[in-house]
């Protein structure tokens, strides 16, 4: 695998505290809107068993990792669950080690341009900039000046206003968390109706962006 399979999808929903029983009413809700690539998040409880409920659910029609992973053996647990790739919000070259070693792509987190190129010659895939929303897109085209070569994705304060701004600016995806999904909410029609509208709306900006 290779971040082509990120880049693709354009967006990846970040969900963190869901449910076994509410992963796949919500996972459903943004395939019907076009987001098919969800970021489950290690603190939530029971991470690993939804991981894996969502990954056999769904199977090749939703690309299901793992985030805020913080080590290696996170990381292999995560993709024995079934994750395709793993999320970090900092940069271990172990856990990007192993993840290489099995096969399933690696987006660890940096910041600064010495931990984007660090991460990137330890073997990652893809840079996640976090917290992208602290800095701007204009950030990610004073980095592209430079590293241009190195794939980034923006997480942290990312939503349907600014995504598109995030992709011209260079970005081959971008992470959106409860401005798309609130696992707090209760999982009424009206609600997983509101997720599908919004990735929707994500989705189609990151598509004009792409071919602005």
């Amino acid at each position: 695998m290779s971040m082509e399979e990120i880049k693709n999808r354009g967006v990846v929903a970040v969900i963190r505290g869901a449910s076994v029983e509410s992963i796949i009413p919500m996972a459903r809700a943004l395939k019907d809107g076009g987001v098919t690539a969800l970021e489950i998040t290690m603190e939530t409880p029971k991470a690993l068993a939804v991981i894996e409920k969502a990954a056999d659910v769904f199977g090749n029609e939703m690309f299901v990792g793992a985030g805020t992973v913080l080590d290696a053996e996170t990381a292999r647990a995560a993709i024995l669950a079934g994750a395709k790739f793993v999320f970090s919000p900092t940069v271990r070259k172990e856990t990007i080690e192993i993840t290489k070693r099995y096969g399933v792509i690696s987006v660890p987190g940096a910041f600064t341009p010495t931990e984007i190129l660090t991460a990137y010659e330890y073997g990652a895939d893809v840079i996640k900039v976090f917290p992208a929303g602290s800095v701007g897109p204009g950030y990610f085209k004073n980095i592209a000046g430079p590293l241009p070569h190195i794939p980034l994705m923006p997480t942290g304060g990312i939503d349907m206003d600014n995504a598109k701004d995030y992709i011209l600016a260079g970005a081959v995806a971008v992470g959106v968390g409860s401005s798309l999904v609130d696992p707090k909410r209760e999982l009424r029609d009206d609600y997983l109706a509101l997720i599908t509208e919004n990735a929707k709306k994500l989705m189609d900006q990151v598509h004009a962006a792409r071919f602005a």
